[in-house]
C-alpha cells in the first residue's frame, strides 16, 4: 500500500503542508492543573497546598484547564470533558484524585483506573475508558492511609479500599472521532458491572478557559442553550455549537471563581463549582436563563446489571454540528477502520496480535499524553495587571524571565507530571517518530526556541525547578528522529544542530569544570 493511501497519513500531510489543520484539536486538556507551580503563588512555594484538589473545583484556572477525556483546541480557548456522579459522592467526578507529594508515602500518586485504549496522531480517532465505584469514591480513606503508612509500606491503591467489591463500577468508554478539521464526533458508552440497576449521572461539559479574570477589559466569551443546541461564541474560534442525543438537562454556570466559599467574599453569582452544587445538593447554582461560560448536558442513565446505556455528541462548527448528515455512529466507524489501516502499517510483518495490540495502546498513550501547556514565567513572577503582586521573595525559576510557553507539549504523564520535562520529551520524540515525525521534529525544535532555551544555552527541565539539570540526550534524540524518518530532512538538522552548539557550550563551560566529561 502507498503510504499516501492511509487515511491518516493523508491527514498528517495535510496539517504539514497547511492545508488542513488537523492537529488543531485534540485530547490536550491536563488530567491535572490544581497543585502545579504555575498555579501556585504562595510566598514558600508551596505548590501542593497553595491549590489543592479540594478547590479544584471552586478556583478558576490560571494557566490551564483539567478534566476527564478532556478536548480542546490547541489555544485551549474552549474545553469539552467529561463528569460523572455516582449518586452517593461528596462532589461530582470532573477530575481524577490522587495525593499530593506530601501526602503520599511514596511521593505523588493518582489513586484513579483509567486507560488510553487507541488514539492516532491527528487525533482523528481518540478512545479512554475509565472505571468510577458505584459506592462512595474514599477520599479520606485513601489520605489517611497514605499518612499512616511510611516509605517501606507498599501504596494504599483504590482497589484496596474495597470500593469495587462485588463488581460494583461502572466502566465507561469515551470516543472521540473527527468528522472534520473543527468537528468532533464523540461517543460515552458506561456498562454496569455491578449486580443491581443503578443510575449514572453523565454530565459533558464544555467551557471556556478563563481568561477575562487576568486580562483587564478582555472579553467575556458565552455559551448559552437555544432550545436545540448548546451554541459558543468566542471571537478566536467562530460560532460553535454542541449536540447530544437523549434526554438531559441543561445546566450553566461560570467559569469563576467561588469566592464564598474559598474567600468569604462577594464573587459570581453562579460560579465554577455551581453545576457540582446543583446536581449533588439540589443547590440554586445554575443560571435560570441557561447561559454563561460552563455548561453541562445532565444525563441520568438508569441501567440494568450487565447492560450498557450509550449517549452521542457532536461539538465543532456551528454550521457542521448542526448539519446532521453525518451520524456519529459512522463516523466513529470509519475512523477506527482508517486506525486500524494506519496502526497495521506500523507494526513489522510477522508481528503477534498481542505484540501488536500492546505497541498500538502503547502508542495510544503516547498521543493522549499530549497536552496544551502555558506559562508565562515573568508574568508568574511579576503578577498580572489588575491584581494583586505576588509575595516578593518567591524560590521558584526566578532566573528564567525569558520563558514564555504556550505550546502543545508531549508530557511525561497526564497526571502526576503534567508539564514537559526536557529529557522525557527527547525520548517521547523518538517513539513519536514512527507516528508522527514532523510532531517529533517540532517538539525537539521548540525547547531549543529562544523563548525556552536559556541566553546561557541550557534547556529548561521542569516547572519545579527550571535550572536543574536533565541528562544531555537531546543529541541523541535527534539524530533517531532524523534516521527514522528517512535520514532526508537535513533542513531540520541543520537548524537544531545550531542551538545544540549552544546547548553542549553550557554543558562544558558549567558542567565539567575539570574538563573530564559532560556528565561530571
Amino acid at each position: 500500500m502507498h503510504p499516501m493511501d492511509d487515511a491518516e497519513r493523508w491527514r498528517l500531510a495535510a496539517a504539514d503542508e497547511g492545508s488542513a489543520a488537523w492537529r488543531r484539536w485534540g485530547p490536550y486538556v491536563a488530567d491535572r492543573a490544581w497543585g502545579t507551580v504555575r498555579e501556585d503563588y504562595s510566598p514558600g512555594g508551596t505548590a501542593w497546598e497553595y491549590l489543592p484538589h479540594d478547590h479544584a473545583r471552586s478556583r478558576a484556572y490560571r494557566w490551564n484547564e483539567d478534566g476527564i477525556a478532556g478536548w480542546c483546541d490547541d489555544h485551549q480557548h474552549v474545553c469539552l470533558a467529561m463528569a460523572f456522579w455516582n449518586g452517593v459522592d461528596p462532589i461530582l467526578k470532573e477530575r481524577y484524585f490522587g495525593l499530593t507529594g506530601n501526602e503520599g508515602n511514596h511521593g505523588e500518586d493518582v489513586k484513579e483506573y483509567w486507560w488510553h485504549l487507541d488514539g492516532t496522531p491527528s487525533h482523528a480517532y481518540q478512545r479512554l475508558r475509565y472505571h468510577y465505584p458505584q459506592r462512595a469514591f474514599p477520599y479520606d480513606d485513601l489520605v489517611a492511609e497514605a499518612r499512616r503508612r511510611t516509605r517501606q509500606d507498599f501504596e494504599y491503591e483504590l482497589a484496596d479500599t474495597g470500593v469495587f467489591a462485588d463488581a460494583r463500577w461502572w466502566g465507561i468508554d469515551v470516543t472521540y472521532a473527527k468528522s472534520s478539521v473543527d468537528t468532533v464526533c464523540a461517543q460515552v458508552t458506561v456498562t454496569n458491572h455491578g449486580p443491581e440497576r443503578a443510575t449514572l449521572h453523565l454530565l459533558p461539559t464544555v467551557w471556556f478557559r478563563n481568561t477575562w479574570s487576568w486580562q483587564p477589559g478582555g472579553r467575556r466569551p458565552e455559551l448559552r442553550w437555544d432550545g436545540r443546541f448548546l451554541r459558543l461564541d468566542h471571537d478566536d474560534l467562530g460560532p460553535m455549537a454542541l449536540v447530544a442525543d437523549g434526554e438531559f438537562d441543561v445546566v450553566c454556570c461560570d467559569n469563576d471563581t467561588n469566592m464564598a466559599r474559598l474567600f468569604g467574599g462577594p464573587g459570581a453569582a453562579y460560579p465554577k463549582d455551581g453545576i457540582n452544587d446543583h446536581v449533588v445538593h439540589g443547590a440554586a447554582t445554575v443560571n435560570p436563563d441557561q447561559r454563561g461560560t460552563k455548561a453541562a448536558l445532565w444525563y441520568r442513565l438508569d441501567v440494568e446489571p450487565g447492560a450498557t446505556a450509550t449517549v452521542r455528541l457532536r461539538f465543532g462548527a456551528a454550521h457542521e454540528v448542526e448539519d446532521p448528515a453525518a451520524p456519529v455512529v459512522d463516523v466513529i466507524a470509519r475512523r477506527r477502520a482508517e486506525a486500524d489501516e494506519f496502526h497495521a502499517s506500523l507494526v513489522p510483518a510477522g508481528t503477534s496480535d498481542d505484540d501488536a495490540r500492546i505497541a498500538r495502546q502503547a502508542f495510544a498513550g503516547l498521543t493522549w499524553s499530549k497536552q496544551w501547556y502555558s506559562f508565562d514565567v515573568p508574568r508568574w513572577l511579576d503578577g498580572d495587571p489588575g491584581q494583586p503582586v505576588p509575595p516578593p521573595g518567591r524560590p521558584r525559576n526566578r532566573g528564567w524571565r525569558h520563558l514564555n510557553n504556550a505550546d502543545v507539549l508531549l508530557m511525561p504523564d497526564t497526571w502526576e507530571y503534567p508539564w514537559y520535562a526536557a529529557w522525557d520529551l527527547a525520548f517521547h520524540a523518538v517513539t513519536m517518530a514512527h507516528l508522527d515525525p514532523t510532531f517529533a521534529k517540532e517538539q525537539l525544535i521548540l525547547l531549543c526556541r529562544e523563548w525556552y532555551m536559556h541566553p546561557n544555552g541550557q534547556m529548561p527541565a521542569y516547572e519545579w525547578a527550571f535550572s536543574d539539570v536533565n541528562p544531555p540526550v537531546h543529541a541523541w534524540a535527534a539524530l533517531r528522529v532524523f534516521e527514522i524518518d528517512g535520514s532526508r530532512d537535513l533542513d531540520f538538522l541543520e537548524r537544531i544542530f545550531h542551538k545544540l552548539l549552544l546547548n553542549f557550550t553550557w554543558w562544558v563551560n558549567r558542567k565539567d569544570a575539570e574538563g573530564n566529561n559532560v556528565f561530571e
